[in-house]
């Protein structure tokens, strides 16, 4: 049977906790009361903080009984995690805490897959929510007060949670069309080839593109991860650049990590691969004065690449990528990467690009799953587009 899961530290928490699932479950929605606190509990749960503690890979007592209360909730964070990750059962989550209880809950709810609903009620709900929500659909839900026992007001909030998150599990949003998704990656400077790819594949996929800066990438690759995807169009490996060099919109160290664990069909390129971003020029890094630069705006410069830094990115992507079993294409647009990179334009630099190239190419290792295609394109080229669209549906169907 699917619950809905209700977390919190029912240590500090309990009178809190107890209200919300009560709450819930007048709504006629069942309830799995989880306590993540790192001592005793106050009010009955349905699942132990030393059973969520037991999934910890050294064991309850790497979590448990510790004095350092830091390390504790770190470790409460990393069992619950694998505690949710364990769970077939879970139709809705909904959590309450201040500091501690949001990083624990939030680290759990970060691990389970898209469009699955998620609460969080917090203290910490009305500032800076990026390290508790990242690339994932986490709600976050001011509590106004803190939880320090309940008022006239935290019993408001609470209720409109409940109902918050009854109404969405138990009423979950209808199956899409028939159409299968696909992910792309565009930014600015490779618009023209996106847009086009896209326009050539709607009729026959749902095309969902996302903005290449940093977390535009992570989401693509949590949709995979999730099975939300069917395939994976990546134009724009351009996070890369900013990971390797200090750029403000750097990927991960697991960029194309979604794509080997999934084994979805992969075309890529090298579009932007041309530029490091930074914010206002007064921003740029000390050691990188005197570089090429090109001011996107006001508030966004852009760096180009030396030949040096190009064969470094093109190792980084083509190594990731020979450790894909499933099927890759990688095209190689040689007249340009980006807007910027072509004859005449600001960042045009065919040494560059030929050392990016020429690293792909040696790194990738070409074998019957992974291909790699050079074109006599710049990568904006209407048959470029066209040439990525055939390269998928080409793969799209082994």
């Amino acid at each position: 049977m699917k619950r809905i899961h209700v977390v919190g530290t029912a240590d500090t928490k309990g009178e809190e906790l107890a209200f919300l699932a009560d709450a819930i479950a007048a709504t006629g929605a069942v309830v799995c009361r989880v306590d993540v606190g790192t001592r005793g509990a106050t009010v009955p749960v349905d699942v132990s903080a030393e059973e969520v503690a037991a999934h910890h890979p050294d064991g309850r007592g790497a979590v448990l009984g510790i004095d350092d209360r830091g390390k504790s909730v770190a470790a409460m964070a990393g069992a619950f995690t694998r505690f949710v990750q364990s769970r077939d059962d879970i139709s809705g989550i909904i959590g309450i805490g201040g500091g501690g209880g949001t990083s624990i809950i939030t680290a759990g709810m970060r691990a389970l897959p898209l469009g699955l609903p998620k609460l969080m009620v917090s203290t910490l709900a009305s500032g800076d929510t990026a390290p508790y929500v990242d690339v994932s659909d986490i709600i976050m839900m001011p509590s106004v007060t803190d939880m320090a026992g309940l008022n006239r007001l935290s019993r408001v909030v609470l209720h409109n949670a409940a109902q918050a998150i009854a109404g969405m599990a138990v009423n979950p949003a209808p199956a899409a069309d028939g159409k299968a998704s696909i992910g792309l990656t565009m930014f600015g400077v490779t618009t023209p080839c996106v847009t086009a790819i896209a326009e050539h594949l709607r009729s026959t996929y749902d095309c969902m593109v996302f903005h290449a800066t940093g977390t535009g990438g992570r989401s693509m690759e949590k949709l995979a991860d999730s099975g939300l995807l069917s395939g994976v169009i990546d134009i724009t490996t351009t996070e890369v650049c900013d990971l390797l060099f200090g750029g403000v919109l750097p990927a991960t160290q697991d960029r194309f990590g979604a794509i080997a664990r999934t084994k979805l069909p992969y075309v890529g390129s090298v579009g932007a691969l041309d530029m490091v971003n930074f914010w206002a020029p007064s921003t740029i890094p000390e050691h990188y004065r005197g570089r090429l630069f090109y001011e996107h705006n006001p508030n966004v410069t852009l760096m180009r690449t030396t030949a040096r830094e190009c064969r470094a990115i093109g190792e980084w992507i083509g190594t990731r990528l020979a450790h894909c079993e499933g099927p890759v294409h990688f095209l190689i647009p040689e007249k340009g990467v980006s807007a910027l990179d072509i004859e005449g334009g600001a960042f045009f630099d065919p040494e560059a690009d030929a050392a990016l190239f020429e690293a792909v190419e040696r790194t990738i290792r070409p074998g019957a799953t992974r291909r790699v295609t050079r074109l006599p394109l710049h990568i904006n080229d209407p048959d470029f587009a066209k040439a990525a669209v055939a390269a998928f549906l080409d793969i799209a169907r082994q």
